[in-house]
C-alpha cells in the first residue's frame, strides 16, 4: 500500500510549482502553502481504512469510471425518497436498475427559499437538517460503497450564499473574510469589469455585481445571493481544498465541480475560461492525489464546445458533462436529421485516455443550445435562426410540435431562450403522441451506446412528466426549471413491470437496453468511429465490433447492401436478437435503432 509519505513526494513539486504559478509573490501565499501542507497530512490521517483501500483498488484500475458496466443515475434527496435515509431505502431499486454512480443534488445547508436548487451553499459541513445530518450522510455513503455504487455530490466551487459564515463575516467588514469575496466600496471596479462579461441572469440583475446594504458591491456572476469567491487570495484554495478533502473521507468518490468556467476573474476580459482556471483545477487536483487519491472531478461548463472540452483532462477534470451531444439529441429529435450530431461525434466526442463523458438526455437544468455557429454553417444552417425554431419547437409554438416544454429566461428581445422540462414531456408521451416512448428509448440508446458513464434523470425510466404546480412553491416562483424536476413518480413506479402501461413498456426497454450494454465489453471505453450512412435522418457509429444505426425519423428507412460492402453479411442485433444478412441491406422502421455485431 503506497504510504502518505510517497504520495507526498510524488506529488509536492507539481503542487508547488502550481501554486508558485497561481499566486507567485502574494505576500501570504508561501504561509498559506505551508498550512495547507500541514492541512493534507491530517486529512489523510482522517482518511478510513475503507476509503484507504479505495484508494489502492481505484488507483489500480485508471480506468475504472470507462467500464461497460457503469451506469449513473441522479436526483433530488427530497424529491426522489425525502430523506437520506429514504434514499437508503431505494438502494435494492437501484441494484434493480443497475445503477454503479448516485448523483445526489446539492443537499448542504442553503438559504430556505432562494437558494438556486441548493446552489446557493452556506454551509460544507452540513446537509439541509428536513434531509437528514451528516452522520446519515456518511452511513448512506458507506451503505452505497457496499453495493458498489459511487457516491457524487455537487462541490459548488465558485460562489457561496449570502449566509455562509465567510460571507457573514465579509458583510460585518471582518478584514480576513473581505478578501475572500470580491467586494468593492463602489461602482469604479465593477463598471471597468463589466465592460467586457457577460450577464448570465438578466431577469434577477444587470451585470455581474450587486450592491450590498452597505454602500459596497459584490461580484455576483449567478444570483444576486451567490456571491463569487475570490480565488486570487490563497486562502480562498487553502479553505476550499479543505470543504473538498472533508467530502471526500466522509464517503464521496466524485464531485462534480459546478460553474468551472467562471472561477477565475480578469479585469478586461470575459472572466471565463482564462488560463488560471485550469490551473485552480489542476492544483485541486493535486491536493487530491496526496490526501484522498480516489477522488475524481466532473467538469460542469456549459459553455462553447470547444472551450468544454480543454477541461478534460487526467489533471484536471477527468469526467465531463456532454451538453454538445445532449443537445443534438434533441436537435435530431425536433429536425428528424443528424447532420449535426454526426459532425459532434466525429469531431468532438474522442477524449484523452483516462477521462470520459458522462452522457445524458436532460439534467436537472435547463437545456441552451451550445453547438457551435461555425459548425451548424457546414450545413448552411444558420445558428440564430435555428436556435429560434428549437425554442419555438420545444415550448410547442411550432405547428406539429409533440413537445411541450417550458421557457425558461426567454427573452423576446434577443431571442434567447432555453428549455424546461421532463424528457417525457419534451420527447411528446404528455401531448400523446403515439411515437413518444420510440422517441424516449431512442435519446437513451444513443447515451447508452457511446461509452462513458450514461447518465439516467431518475424517474425518467417510467416517463415522469412535468410538474407545473412546483411553480407555485416557496422559492420557485419565476424559475420554470422546477416543471422538470417533479417528485418521485410513485404510481408510475408501481406500474413498471406492467407492459401494457407506459412506464411498463418504458422500463422493459431501459432495462434491456442496460443489460445489454452490461454484457457487451465493446461499449466500454469512449472512443467511436463514425459510420456514414449517407441518409440525413439516419444516424450511425462503430464502437468496436458493434455497429449502431438509429432512425430519427417518423419514416422507414432502408440503407443499402452497397454501405455494408466492407462488413461480413452476417450480423445479430444485440436489442432485439434478431439476425440480419447485411447483402441485403438494412431496413429500419420508424425511430428503430439497432447493436449491430458481426456474427463469426
Amino acid at each position: 500500500m503506497t504510504t502518505y509519505d510517497e504520495r507526498l513526494s510524488a506529488e509536492l513539486p507539481r503542487l508547488q510549482s502550481l501554486f508558485g504559478r497561481i499566486y507567485g509573490d502574494a505576500p501570504s501565499a508561501a504561509s498559506e502553502f505551508d498550512v495547507l501542507l500541514q492541512d493534507l497530512e491530517r486529512s489523510w490521517n482522517d482518511r478510513s481504512a475503507a476509503m484507504r483501500a479505495l484508494d489502492e483498488r481505484h488507483e489500480a484500475d485508471p480506468d475504472w469510471f470507462s467500464s461497460h458496466q457503469m451506469l449513473g443515475g441522479v436526483c433530488y434527496v427530497d424529491l426522489y425518497a425525502g430523506t437520506l435515509d429514504g434514499v437508503r431505502e431505494r438502494i435494492p431499486y437501484f441494484r434493480e436498475l443497475g445503477l454503479t454512480y448516485l448523483h445526489l443534488m446539492p443537499l448542504f445547508l442553503a438559504p430556505e427559499e432562494n437558494s438556486d436548487g441548493g446552489y446557493a451553499v452556506s454551509s460544507y459541513r452540513d446537509v439541509n437538517p428536513e434531509l437528514g445530518t451528516m452522520a446519515d450522510f456518511e452511513a448512506l455513503a458507506a451503505e452505497l460503497r457496499e453495493n458498489g455504487i459511487s457516491l457524487v455530490v455537487d462541490f459548488v466551487f465558485n460562489h457561496t450564499s449570502d449566509e455562509h459564515e465567510w460571507a457573514r463575516k465579509a458583510l460585518a467588514r471582518d478584514p480576513l473574510y473581505e478578501d475572500f469575496y470580491l467586494i468593492f466600496p463602489d461602482r469604479t471596479m465593477p463598471d471597468r469589469y463589466e465592460l467586457t462579461t457577460r450577464e448570465i441572469f438578466p431577469d434577477d440583475h444587470p451585470g455581474s455585481f450587486v450592491p450590498l446594504p452597505d454602500g459596497r458591491w459584490v461580484w455576483a456572476t449567478f444570483y444576486s445571493f451567490q456571491w463569487d469567491l475570490n480565488y486570487a487570495n490563497p486562502a480562498v484554495f487553502r479553505a476550499m481544498a479543505n470543504e473538498l478533502l472533508q467530502l471526500a473521507n466522509r464517503g464521496v468518490n466524485i464531485l462534480r465541480m459546478d460553474a468551472v468556467a467562471f472561477i477565475w476573474k480578469g479585469l478586461g476580459t470575459t472572466s471565463e475560461n482564462l488560463p488560471e482556471a485550469h490551473l485552480l483545477l489542476q492544483a485541486f487536483n493535486a491536493v487530491c492525489r496526496i490526501a484522498a487519491p480516489s477522488l475524481l472531478f466532473k467538469s460542469e461548463a456549459i459553455v462553447h464546445p470547444d472551450d468544454v472540452a480543454v477541461y478534460i483532462r487526467p489533471d484536471e477534470c477527468q469526467l465531463s458533462y456532454n451538453p454538445l451531444q445532449m443537445a443534438l439529441i434533441w436537435n435530431s429529435l425536433a429536425t428528424r436529421e443528424v447532420d449535426l450530431l454526426s459532425q459532434a461525434l466525429e469531431e468532438r466526442h474522442n477524449l484523452p485516455e483516462h477521462t470520459a463523458w458522462v452522457n445524458y438526455v436532460r439534467s436537472h437544468d435547463d437545456i441552451g443550445w451550445t453547438f457551435s455557429d461555425d459548425d451548424a454553417r457546414v450545413f448552411g444552417i444558420d445558428g440564430f435562426e435555428h436556435r429560434r425554431f428549437l425554442n419555438a419547437f420545444y415550448v410547442n409554438r411550432f405547428d406539429g410540435s409533440f413537445a411541450r416544454g417550458v421557457p425558461f429566461q426567454d427573452n423576446p428581445r434577443t431571442g434567447d431562450c432555453r428549455i424546461s422540462g421532463t424528457t417525457a414531456s419534451l420527447a411528446g408521451l404528455e401531448a400523446g403522441d403515439p411515437s413518444a416512448i420510440d422517441r424516449i428509448v431512442l435519446a437513451h440508446s444513443i447515451v447508452l451506446s457511446t461509452g462513458g458513464i450514461p447518465l439516467l434523470y431518475l424517474g425518467d425510466e417510467v416517463g415522469q412528466l412535468n410538474d407545473y404546480a412546483s411553480l407555485d412553491e416557496p422559492g420557485h416562483v419565476g424559475d420554470s426549471r422546477w416543471v422538470g424536476r417533479p417528485s418521485y413518480p410513485a404510481e408510475r413506479y408501481a406500474d413498471r413491470d406492467d407492459v401494457s402501461t407506459d412506464p411498463g413498456r418504458l422500463f422493459s426497454r431501459f432495462t434491456r437496453l442496460i443489460a445489454v450494454r452490461k454484457r457487451t465489453r465493446a461499449l466500454a471505453g469512449g472512443r467511436l468511429t463514425i459510420f456514414h450512412t449517407h441518409d440525413p435522418h439516419v444516424l450511425g457509429y462503430q464502437r468496436g465490433d458493434v455497429l449502431v444505426l438509429a432512425n430519427f425519423s417518423e419514416q422507414a428507412r432502408v440503407l443499402g447492401a452497397e454501405r455494408f460492402a466492407a462488413r461480413g453479411s452476417a450480423a445479430v442485433d444485440l436489442v432485439s436478437d434478431r439476425s440480419f444478412d447485411l447483402a441485403d441491406g438494412i431496413a429500419l422502421a420508424p425511430y428503430e435503432f439497432v447493436w449491430l455485431q458481426s456474427e463469426a
